[in-house]
This record gives structure tokens, C-alpha cells and sequence, in this order.
């Protein structure tokens, strides 16, 4: 076969493959306008983001934390406000699928909710929803110790006594955050106050260091006090600061009253305790000085003794709830230094109660010591917390 005629068959035997080809090509080729017959379905990795939002709707229950969640992508950012611009603050979970306030909604509030979410392509989306508590139907609230801005002694407890009784104590002491300046170590420990209210104190495990700062955070707006109790609708703060270390020394066998400051003697006092043989005589133990009260009027039968006394006491120096006081009694001055001779409280000079009123400040212990004694101060009985063991004081706490 010639050259030229084998170029010829190859050419034709092309033509005729690419007729046979062409049929097959028509038939996967699209419509006219250039569009495909069916539609492409979005990746699945950039459908939008579920978030849900607890609580939801209206008059929800207070006090619990506000949680949300993202399905199908991450949260980036949460901001959940109430009607006033305030905050509740809280962290993305490190997987970008939750969110937890840090704080519990608190009663009769509105809040708004934003999340935003991004898809694993990268799509970011604002979700808003709202909902709104139900407003407390019993409000509780608290009376605290010391106040802010106040320099004590190195006895005094943070003390907080509530206007009703309070059965979810655990829950009540998670919210209070004690700060000091030097890592104090210490605890809380519930109580019956000498009113009969309920009581929580925070004492450290030894007397204060002089100089120590310390913050009181009660962090307790939307906290259920339980049965009977009703709701915190604020919250409380104080600070304050631990003066010198300062103890009065008390021995009624010897009838001395010895100021300790700084471990110095500063001065000896000759006194008078309680009379011995009866509901007269003195309590023993640590007592705390809880305030200088300076000219009131003592009437005996404000702490169950009769008609025995009714005037007016200088220098007065509370040291319990039940009555118990240091103060100047110069009608009993032939008793002092030689016998107890009072009602129960620590009698002295005017002279020697005048020095002592313008030394001691509240918080100061009194520790008393003496054989002819009603007993130990309790623990509500003004601030009697020191008379227990460090043990049996942390026994006390509802998170022990």
C-alpha cells in the first residue's frame, strides 16, 4: 500500500470515531441555557448553627444559671443583659458548644440573650432571645459586721445575721468570698444569734495578723434562702482593716484586768467581777468587745435579775448580747482589785474606765479566766466563736 494511501485510511477511520463519540458527549452535556438539571445542595458543614437558650419565656424561675448551647457550629461570643445594661458574665466552653453564667438570674428581671456563632466554613450569625423571672414573693436581707471602712481588733468575726431563716445554707456560703491581704486562713460556721435569727461568721483559724486587709463579697442577688426564707435581691460588700494586736486579760481570782498590746504589758486595772453564787456572776472565756457603747442605761431587768439596778453606767463596753459589759461602777469601788462584787459585768474606776474606753477598740478579745464563773460565752452570744476549737468550728460550716 502506498503512503499517501495510508494516511487516507487513518483519516477516515478518525472521522468516523469522533461521529461515534460526538452521540455520547450530547448526552452528559447540560440544557441550552447552561444550567444543570438538578440543584447543588449547600456543604454540610455550612448549615446554620443551632443555639438554644435556657431558661425560655416568661415568669421563669429565678436562681438558676443561664446555660446555652450551639449545634452544628461554635459560640464565639455570649452577652446576656437585663433591662438596665447590666452583665450576666460567663465563659465560652474551650469546644465553642456551651456557655455558662457565672452568676444566676435574679428575680422580676428581663433579660436578652446574644450568641454569636460561626460554621466550620466560616458563616457568623447574631441569635437573640429573651425571657423573664418571676418577681421574689418573700425577700430576705441581712445585717453584717463589721461595717466598711472600720479598723478592729484582732478577735473580730465577719458576721451576717438574716432577717429569715435560711435552709439552703450551702448554697448561701458558695456565694460569700472572704479576700484578705495575706492568704488568712479561716472558715465559716452557721449559728443561732442571741435574737434567734440565723447566722453565719467567718473567724480565722487564729487571731488576726495586725494590718491585714480584708473584703467581704456576699455575691447573693438571686439566691434562694429555701422554706420560708425568700430570696436575696442585692448583694453585700466590706472592707475592712485589723488594727494592733491588743487583749484584755481578765482574772476574776485575782480581780486584775491586764492590757496586753503588741505582747507589752501597758497597764494593770484593779476590777470587780460578777458575784459568785448565782445568775450574777461573770461568764468566762474568750468574749469579743462588739462595740463602746459610752453613757447608756443599764436596768437589771432587761437580763432577767429583778429590780436590782436602774442608772445610768459611763464608759460602757458591750461584751455579749446578754448583758455583759466592761464599764465604770465607782459604787462598787470598795470591791476592786479585793472581790466580784457586780451583777456580772466587769466593773472598774472612772479613772481606769475612762484610760481603757479611749485604748481598746471593738473586735479586741477579752479573755476571762476565774473559778466562781456561769460558764463558757456561747458562740451567738455576741461573738463567742473563739471558745471552740478550730476543729469544731469548721464543723460548723454547711460546706464542710
Amino acid at each position: 500500500m502506498s503512503r499517501t494511501r495510508a494516511l487516507a485510511h487513518t483519516r477516515v477511520r478518525a472521522a468516523v470515531v469522533a461521529t461515534l463519540l460526538a452521540p455520547l458527549a450530547a448526552c452528559s452535556s447540560t440544557s441550552s441555557g447552561g444550567a444543570p438539571d438538578t440543584e447543588v445542595a449547600p456543604k454540610a458543614d455550612d448549615r446554620p448553627v443551632e443555639v438554644t437558650v435556657t431558661p425560655t419565656g416568661d415568669q421563669v424561675r429565678a436562681g438558676d444559671s443561664v446555660r446555652i448551647t450551639a449545634s452544628g457550629g461554635r459560640l464565639t461570643s455570649v452577652t446576656v443583659t437585663d433591662a438596665e445594661g447590666r452583665r450576666l458574665g460567663g465563659q465560652v466552653a474551650d469546644d465553642g458548644r456551651s456557655w455558662v453564667s457565672g452568676r444566676k438570674a435574679v428575680p422580676g428581671t428581663s433579660y436578652t440573650v446574644t450568641a454569636a456563632t460561626r460554621t466550620a466554613a466560616g458563616t457568623v450569625k447574631n441569635t437573640r432571645s429573651s425571657f423573664t423571672t418571676a418577681p421574689a414573693d418573700k425577700v430576705n436581707k441581712v445585717d453584717w459586721r463589721p461595717g466598711t471602712g472600720t479598723t478592729v481588733g484582732v478577735a473580730q468575726p465577719i458576721s451576717l445575721v438574716f432577717d429569715n431563716p435560711v435552709k439552703n445554707r450551702a448554697e448561701v456560703e458558695k456565694q460569700l468570698r472572704i479576700t484578705t491581704s495575706n492568704d488568712t486562713e479561716g472558715s465559716w460556721g452557721w449559728l443561732t444569734d442571741w435574737s434567734g435569727r440565723d447566722r453565719v461568721d467567718w473567724r480565722p483559724k487564729s487571731y488576726w495578723k495586725p494590718g491585714t486587709k480584708i473584703t467581704l463579697n456576699a455575691e447573693l442577688n438571686g439566691t434562694d434562702s429555701g422554706t420560708d426564707g425568700g430570696w436575696f435581691v442585692r448583694d453585700y460588700t466590706t472592707t475592712f482593716t485589723i488594727g494592733a494586736r491588743q487583749i484584755a486579760q481578765v482574772d476574776l481570782d485575782s480581780h486584775r484586768l491586764t492590757l496586753v498590746r503588741d505582747g507589752r504589758t501597758v497597764r494593770r486595772i484593779a476590777v470587780s467581777g460578777g458575784t459568785p453564787g448565782g445568775d450574777k456572776r461573770s461568764w468566762r472565756g474568750t468574749a469579743v468587745l462588739m462595740a463602746k457603747e459610752g453613757t447608756i442605761n443599764m436596768n437589771s431587768e432587761t437580763v432577767g435579775l429583778g429590780d436590782a439596778y436602774d442608772k445610768m453606767v459611763e464608759h460602757s463596753m458591750r461584751l455579749t448580747w446578754s448583758g455583759m459589759y466592761a464599764h465604770a461602777a465607782p459604787w462598787n469601788a470598795a470591791y476592786f482589785g479585793r472581790a466580784n462584787h457586780s451583777s456580772g459585768c466587769i466593773g472598774m474606776s472612772d479613772a481606769d474606765a475612762a484610760w481603757f474606753y479611749d485604748q481598746v477598740r471593738p473586735g479586741d478579745p477579752f479573755e476571762i479566766t476565774g473559778k466562781e464563773t456561769k460558764g463558757v460565752v456561747a458562740p451567738g452570744n455576741g461573738f463567742g466563736a473563739w471558745n471552740l476549737s478550730w476543729t469544731e468550728w469548721q464543723q460548723k460550716s454547711a460546706l464542710h
